[in-house]
């Protein structure tokens, strides 16, 4: 039961899913402790561990990492000691105080070559430095803490900087935008995600779960959507690029384990997208 956490410590409290989550539980009575790199930087395993044995959480949910593909690959050392090392880190802090770690992973930790949806027995197969970094995060997971939750998710946006955002800024000055029509996944709001976490910390789950907003849409297709949405009338022509922008050209995850387990399912992502646009109009 998400109760028994009293104490909850979110990592990466400023991003998407952090902040998302981190709103979520402000309706709760439980302490929630809320960091982000100025506060506690994950890859310093002595401010981690020295943190945790301040506060003693009950759950931690790491929600840090290095997100964009393009900026891994140019800076690998530092995407590895985020989104590895730091997961790594919280995994040994999370085992000297009892804690369990909730870690948030990527579709990126797939090759995109398949033709049908990604369930969590498919075989990772990263090919990009993000990728890579986000299944070596996962492995010290699983190795190291005493209860853990890896949620992998694709095309996720909320608050700060994301697909949805950067678009819309370039509608404000663009006449014609070009979007990859053959880069296919299911864009999920950060809120669905924190949905997610919330149900699966009630039920006291375990494991690796995918969490991903209902149907599929292929980049193109989303973009139209979000300027239909916003009232725009930039032009989105279909461009064939997939893998150019550095993400697999096939994200789709399968939410197969949450059906498994009867946990209720995100939203469809033309509704999510829906409830995000109208949260940004207030």
């Amino acid at each position: 039961m998400l109760l028994q956490h009293e104490r909850i410590w979110i990592t990466g409290a400023q991003g998407q899913v952090g902040s998302a989550f981190a709103r979520m539980l402000d309706t709760t009575e439980l302490d929630v402790l809320l960091t982000d790199i100025d506060e506690v930087d994950i890859t310093d395993m002595d401010a981690v561990r020295n943190y945790a044995e301040m506060y003693r959480p009950d759950c931690v949910i790491n929600c840090a990492g290095i997100c964009g593909p393009a900026f891994c690959e140019e800076n690998s050392d530092l995407a590895y000691k985020v989104n590895a090392v730091g997961a790594r880190n919280l995994s040994v802090a999370a085992r000297s105080v009892h804690a369990e770690l909730v870690q948030i992973s990527t579709d990126d930790i797939f090759d995109g070559r398949a033709s049908e949806p990604y369930n969590e027995f498919s075989t990772p197969m990263p090919v990009t430095v993000y990728g890579k970094s986000k299944l070596a995060g996962e492995e010290f997971v699983k190795t190291i803490a005493p209860k853990f939750l890896i949620i992998r998710s694709s095309w996720v946006y909320g608050d700060g900087e994301n697909f949805v955002t950067q678009l819309l800024r370039r509608a404000e000055t663009e006449s014609c935008i070009r979007v990859p029509g053959d880069q296919l996944g299911a864009p999920t709001s950060a809120d669905e995600v924190a949905k997610v976490i919330y149900r699966l910390l009630e039920k006291d789950a375990y494991g690796l779960y995918h969490a991903v907003c209902g149907g599929v849409c292929s980049r193109y297709e989303f973009a139209r959507r979000i300027l239909t949405l916003a009232g725009k009338n930039t032009e989105i022509l279909k461009a064939d690029n997939a893998g150019e922008n550095g993400h697999p050209s096939y994200a789709v995850l399968d939410n197969l384990m949450l059906r498994l387990d009867d946990i209720e399912l995100p939203v469809s992502w033309e509704e999510a997208l829906r409830a995000y646009m109208n949260k940004m109009r207030r």
